[in-house]
């Protein structure tokens, strides 16, 4: 049994969104956000943020550290960072860049982007970590399929290979001992029609 609202309070499906929404993205350059289904077919996660017609400042400090995306934000302003996303496995070549957008679509009020402080964070890596993330030439998800971004394939074992290889040459010498004999029946066909 479900618990009755008072008269007048809207009702929240679990799929829609309450607005100011927060939203992360990884992008290879050929996505674009889905406005129809508020962007979440590319969408890494969310968090509401209740930022209207407030009389103080609000901020969100973006984060990534060692394949590691964090969100965080700070809107009741009370200087307490409260957490919006934190999602592993985010894998960002370098030299690509930062972007940020506040479409606010048909609404009568605007949401600003004030200031963004951008920051290089110094952290130890070891060697094969250093290597492994020079490796990554396009933005990818652990565990997420991106639209229009194809994974590639994983290279066949040996064995596989040696029993594909192997089998075609088994269905190649059939294939020509068949059309040996046909071609031998053909010929003797063509003979007895002589005589």
């Amino acid at each position: 049994m479900g618990t009755a609202l008072p008269s007048g309070t809207p009702r929240i499906a679990c799929s829609q969104r309450v607005f100011p929404y927060i939203s992360a993205m990884v992008n290879n350059g050929s996505l674009t956000y889905d406005h129809d289904r508020d962007g979440r077919p590319t969408e890494l996660g969310g968090c509401t943020a209740m930022v209207r017609n407030l009389n103080h400042d609000t901020f969100l400090v973006i984060r990534y550290v060692k394949r590691r995306l964090t969100i965080m934000i700070d809107i009741d302003g009370k200087h307490e960072w409260r957490d919006c996303i934190d999602m592993p496995g985010v894998h960002l070549p370098r030299g690509y860049f930062f972007g940020t957008s506040s479409v606010t679509g048909d609404l009568s009020d605007n949401h600003d982007i004030i200031s963004l402080k951008l920051y290089q964070l110094t952290v130890e890596r070891s060697p094969e970590e250093e290597k492994r993330d020079k490796e990554v030439f396009l933005p990818v998800v652990d565990n997420m399929k991106l639209p229009g971004v194809e994974a590639p394939l994983e290279p066949m074992s040996g064995l596989a290979l040696f029993l594909i290889v192997f089998f075609s040459l088994v269905a190649l010498v059939f294939a020509i001992v068949i059309g040996v004999i046909v071609y031998n029946k053909w010929q003797e066909q063509s003979r007895k029609r002589f005589y």
